[in-house]
């Protein structure tokens, strides 16, 4: 637990109040990389604080409670809703994450010799159906019938340091290797100085479910290198053609489990590991932040 400088109390001296900072909430160094992007409107009324804000945001995605829920100390749960809605439609959450990540590949942080992508499915809570048709960006707003009932599923990449770098949201009876071009083409981190934005790592690690002639084809072509094993029926068709197998870097392919660790962080928030929206645009920009918590110091 963070605890804030103390402040002296006007009615005596003697007095001394302390600032808990919550396990959930920001720490000001996280606060001091994040402000710049959140500014204030130079006209209008007073608005309420934006940390104070942010923080009630933060409580609902570790939580997983109602807005309605929401403590006082937060201000009124109208507010913070209406606030998270409008920044998930201007994109203010996808700006943020993308600013901290520019940060930290200024500064080395970035591990871009591995990136391994692999996807989690999640359990759809009973209210996360029966959203209106009308408006949406997601056919089925993401929602997917599975075994299990209505799932959601998080496709991702990250560095070889378990930080995310880019995701999508698709049904959870999509395959994933049908969004590994898509989830490949999102990992763009913008340079401080002039030059192109980062794109390409080293080489991609990942399971059998994204080994395919297309896959390989597409990362050979951009020029990377592929930790990737094969299926047995694939090394037994090579094996009957007469083909060689293909060469496994082991090395590489062990580190893959850094993005199941980094999912794993991502599921300490109830409301990421459980899906209660709705919309696929609320919940896509639940996950935005959760990814953002992994990049702030």
């Amino acid at each position: 637990m963070c605890v804030r400088g103390p402040r002296s109390c006007p009615q005596s001296a003697s007095v001394v109040v302390l600032f808990v900072v919550r396990r959930h909430e920001l720490t000001d160094e996280s606060w001091a990389v994040i402000e710049p992007l959140l500014a204030p409107p130079r006209m209008g009324r007073p608005v309420r604080d934006r940390r104070q804000v942010v923080n009630g945001i933060l409580w609902k995605l570790s939580t997983g409670a109602a807005w309605r829920d929401l403590p006082e100390r937060y201000g009124p749960w109208k507010t913070v809703y209406e606030r998270f809605r409008r920044w998930s439609a201007d994109g203010t959450w996808d700006r943020l994450l993308a600013h901290v990540q520019q940060h930290s590949d200024a500064v080395g942080a970035v591990d871009w010799t591995v990136v391994c992508v692999d996807s989690t499915t999640v359990r759809a809570h009973q209210h996360a159906a029966g959203a209106r048709k009308g408006g949406q960006d997601w056919p089925g707003e993401a929602l997917g019938r599975s075994r299990g009932g209505l799932t959601t599923k998080i496709h991702l990449a990250c560095d070889g340091e378990g930080r995310p770098l880019a995701f999508t949201l698709t049904a959870g009876n999509v395959n994933d290797c049908t969004q590994f071009e898509q989830v490949m083409a999102r990992i763009r981190i913008q340079r401080c100085g002039p030059g192109r934005p980062r794109t390409r790592p080293e080489r991609v690690a990942a399971d059998k479910g994204y080994s395919s002639m297309k896959i390989r084809t597409y990362l050979r072509r951009r020029g990377i290198k592929a930790a990737i094993p094969e299926r047995i029926d694939q090394i037994n068709g090579r094996i009957r053609r007469g083909e060689s197998l293909c060469r496994l870097d082991r090395a590489a392919y062990r580190r893959r489990n850094v993005v199941e660790r980094c999912f794993n962080k991502l599921k300490h928030n109830k409301a990421l590991a459980t899906r209660y929206d709705k919309r696929a645009r609320h919940y896509q920009a639940l996950v935005t932040l959760a990814c953002l918590r992994l990049w702030l110091p």
